[in-house]
Formats: C-alpha cells, sequence, structure tokens
C-alpha cells in the first residue's frame, strides 16, 4: 500500500476520535473510514494497526472496555497535556491558512502567524510534529505568486498604527506610469485581495461629502509613510463590507454598481458556473446550449480581462459602452499582430 494512502488513512482517524468523544469500536472506525474516503474494502487488522502506530507517535489514544465492546478513544491526556493544544484538523488547516498567506511575509501580519506557528512547534511533541509534516507532503498549495511585502514591513507598520490610532498620514506614492506624489491620507482598514494588500483610506484634500474621497491604495506603489500629529474622526456611518458592497474584486461599489450581461458558448458554460464569479449571478440557458450572464460590478475592469480569458467563447451584450470599450481593444491587438 503507498505510505501516502496510510498517512491519510491515519489522519482521517484522527478526525473521527475528535468528532465521537465516547469512542468509537474497530468495526465503527473502519465503517466510516469507509464511507469518508470511499474505500471498497478496509480489513479491522489495517484499522487496528493505524491506531497502535499512533499511539506509538504519542498520541494520548486509549481503550476501553463498554457493554458494546472494546471502543478506541483520545485519552484524558490529549488535549490537557500541552500549554496549546490543536486537533488534527487544526494543525493542517493551520498550515494551509500559512502557505496562503505566505505574501505577508516580513510584515507585522506573518510576524504574528510565525509567533503562534513557531509556539506550536516548541509545544507539540516531536513524534506528533512528524505525522503532521509527513502528511503535509501529500497536501500542497499553488498558485501563490513569487511576491513578498517584507520591504514594505516599514511602511505597513506605519499605517496599521495610523489606522488604530485614527492618525492622518503622509505619503510618497507611485502609481504605475505616473510621477511619485506626496499626498495626505486618513486610513481606514487593509485588505487582502488576491495576494496583495490594499489600504483603504480617504484622500484628506477631497472634500468629505464627495463619493470619490475614499479610495484603494496598492501598498506596492507606496514608497514611504510617516505618521503625522493629526488626527481624522472615522464616518461613524462608514462599513467596510457595505462600502465593496457587489463589486467583484477590489473596486467599490457603493452606489455604483451596475449589471453586465454576457453570452458564454456551451464550452465554456461549464466553466463558468464551476466557478462563480459572484455569488449573487444570475445563468439563463440558451437554445445552443450557452448562457447568458448577468452579474453586478463596480467597475468595467472587474468583467473585461474574464471576458478576455474565454477568448471568443464570451461576448459582451451590455453596456453597450463595456462592448465597445472591449472592441477597440480587439481592433488594437489585431493590428498590433497584423505584421505577422
Amino acid at each position: 500500500m503507498a505510505r501516502n494512502e496510510q498517512l491519510i488513512r491515519q489522519h482521517k482517524i484522527l478526525q473521527v476520535l475528535e468528532r465521537f468523544h465516547f469512542g468509537r469500536t474497530l468495526d465503527e472506525i473502519r465503517q466510516e473510514l469507509l464511507d469518508e474516503l470511499g474505500l471498497s474494502s478496509l480489513h479491522q487488522r489495517t484499522v487496528r494497526r493505524d491506531l497502535e502506530a499512533l499511539q506509538a507517535a504519542g498520541f494520548n489514544i486509549e481503550t476501553y472496555e463498554l457493554p458494546r465492546g472494546r471502543v478506541w478513544k483520545f485519552g484524558p491526556g490529549a488535549k490537557g497535556t500541552h500549554k496549546i493544544a490543536a486537533s488534527a484538523t487544526e494543525l493542517i488547516a493551520l498550515s494551509l491558512s500559512r502557505d496562503l498567506l505566505y505574501p505577508l511575509a516580513g510584515t507585522p501580519f506573518w510576524l504574528g502567524i510565525e509567533s503562534f506557528w513557531n509556539k506550536l512547534r516548541d509545544q507539540l511533541p516531536d513524534s506528533v510534529w512528524s505525522h503532521y509534516e509527513k502528511y503535509r507532503q501529500a497536501l500542497f498549495v499553488r498558485g501563490m505568486p513569487a511576491k513578498s511585502y517584507k520591504p514594505q514591513h516599514g511602511v505597513l507598520e506605519t499605517l496599521h498604527r495610523s489606522i488604530q490610532q485614527h492618525r492622518v498620514t503622509e505619503i510618497e506614492y507611485q502609481p504605475i506610469g505616473k510621477d511619485a506624489a506626496r499626498r495626505k491620507i486618513e486610513p481606514y482598514a487593509v485588505v487582502f485581495y488576491q495576494s496583495s494588500l490594499y489600504i483603504i483610506a480617504a484622500a484628506a484634500e477631497i472634500a468629505e461629502e464627495s463619493p470619490e474621497r475614499i479610495r484603494h491604495w496598492k501598498l506596492d506603489r507606496f514608497i514611504r509613510a510617516t505618521a503625522l500629529d493629526e488626527w481624522f474622526k472615522l464616518p461613524a456611518d462608514f462599513d467596510l463590507e457595505q462600502h465593496f458592497g457587489e463589486s467583484l474584486g477590489i473596486f467599490s461599489a457603493a452606489g455604483k454598481a451596475k449589471n453586465f450581461k454576457i453570452r458564454i458558448s456551451a464550452r465554456a458554460a461549464p466553466w463558468v458556473i464551476e466557478d462563480p464569479w459572484h455569488p449573487d449571478q444570475q445563468t439563463k440557458r440558451t437554445d445552443d446550449g450557452g448562457i447568458i450572464l448577468t452579474v453586478k460590478a463596480a467597475h468595467e475592469l472587474e468583467i473585461i480581462p474574464r471576458v478576455l480569458s474565454l477568448g471568443n467563447e464570451a461576448e459582451i451584450l451590455a453596456p453597450v459602452a463595456c462592448r465597445k470599450r472591449v472592441a477597440q481593444m480587439i481592433q488594437s491587438m489585431m493590428e498590433r499582430y497584423a505584421g505577422d
């Protein structure tokens, strides 16, 4: 039997014992494994060997004789021996979360993650830790960008302090394709979106009643940040979730979200249904097997890249202005590649 199969089976046994505090018989554990792992067959001797291997690895698993037979369960020391207790499921979930947040390496947030991770490492027995490390060899996180916010550690630390203290902050900010400029902002929150950090902040020079006052500033474009001896008052009606509203991404949807209608071919429709663009999207089947997708977004740039990624399998129907924008982009691309 493959080594990974044994590790996965043992991990599932730990999950079963976590759920059933009063214990399970060998046959009951065997049946749980058959159901949850989709196995066609499994012998009780194999389950017993897995339980004994977990005991040898340091897990506090004990047996008790009950009227219904011998049961296996976690002993009283399973969650009380160490200063920090983590179940099998919790440790695996934490390690996956740590991988997903790797772009935060070097920031105050990452320092907190690493500090807690190291505490777990120090408190858990080596045998238990070894079991998780072996299990993680069969479980990977892919698709993360090769970026780190370590160079922005000082900037983020200043912004984080300004958010907590409601301090006006002077920044040097350089948008792509433009010169760097000094600005004063009133930072409200930090948002982690698609492996990038954004600062939600009000531009101090814009009037408070203006809907354009609150903007999203990408941390990658900050050159420096200095907390000033000036303070601001967070608007009483500001709500971050409401601010984003029905936005598909990082754009603000407050008061300006609109419907986009896209025709998706029969070939691409399963992809859009399998990976929805938004929880509230609407789809209507067409006679040729495709769909008409209706979805709200705050800005056309949240829609256009998704449509272009599907090539000629997708077509924007409305708004007309967005349709024309895509037509212009395609025409420009045709001219660029025409020489080839």
